[in-house]
């Protein structure tokens, strides 16, 4: 097996840090994993744009103030946690106890302080990696259950925060845009919005076209909408519909993401 650039920097960094320092699983999914470090600087940067003071302020999302994104982001990255537990342990623990409990434990957390939201999301994070670093090998194909219902290996948990991250960070409505996102990233974040699409037999009708790309027929075609990924992917998340153009001159509405 040949070895890459980048399996020569890995060892190279940790034959500098020594024998007492821990990494992930070989078995972990390593480009969701960086995805999902990458997103949590990101989405960290944006909150650290903003003043206490504006936090009261408007989200992207109907309802919500940048609070409650916060909140969100936060006790998603605690829920995601106690899938590893029970990836670790065998013993079911799951997200949240009911949807009900969720929506009251965001609320209640976009009263909490200032500081103690900003600490909310910061540790939060910073257990999830660290659980996310110590789950055995044998641990990663462990079927766990997400708030949805859904059986999945606890694996999908990296791709699962990645979602969060970048995508509420265009939510803090700060400046965050899908024009900073990895384009390898993008990518996913089409392929996933189909996916959810599939799973739930929605019907869209739809040609996409992505600059520079080969158009994606939906259902056998309907609208033809054309946009740069990033512009797409916006949209097709439901975040704006900014530099996305219909040939019948008006975009569809969209089934919900996931």
């Amino acid at each position: 097996m040949s070895v890459t650039s980048e399996d020569a920097a890995r060892a190279a960094l940790r034959e500098r840090q020594g024998p007492g320092a821990r990494y992930d699983s070989p078995h972990a999914p390593a480009r969701e994993l960086l995805w999902a470090r990458r997103g949590t600087a990101y989405f960290a940067r944006k909150l650290g744009e903003l003043s206490d003071a504006e936090l009261d302020e408007p989200s992207l999302l109907p309802g919500w103030s940048r609070r409650h994104v916060l909140a969100h982001v936060g006790y998603n990255a605690r829920a995601l946690t106690r899938l590893l537990t029970w990836a670790r342990t065998g013993v079911e623990t799951p997200m949240y106890g009911s949807a009900e409990q969720r929506l009251s434990e965001i609320r209640m957390g976009a009263t909490l302080p200032a500081r103690a939201l900003r600490s909310l999301v910061a540790h939060a994070a910073a257990h999830l990696d660290t659980e996310w670093r110590d789950l055995p090998d044998t641990s990663w194909d462990a079927e766990v259950r997400t708030a949805l219902g859904r059986s999945v290996p606890v694996r999908e948990t990296a791709w699962m925060r990645t979602r969060e991250v970048w995508v509420h960070a265009l939510d803090l409505n700060n400046g965050a845009t899908t024009r900073e996102f990895p384009g390898d990233l993008l990518d996913e974040l089409l392929a996933d919005v189909l996916r959810g699409w599939r799973r739930r037999q929605e019907p869209v009708h739809l040609v996409l076209v992505p600059t520079s790309r080969a158009p994606i027929v939906l259902d056998e075609g309907g609208t033809t909408v054309s946009a740069g990924m990033p512009d797409l992917v916006r949209w097709l998340t439901g975040r704006g519909t900014a530099g996305v153009v219909a040939e019948s001159g008006e975009l569809p509405v969209l089934p919900r993401w996931f």
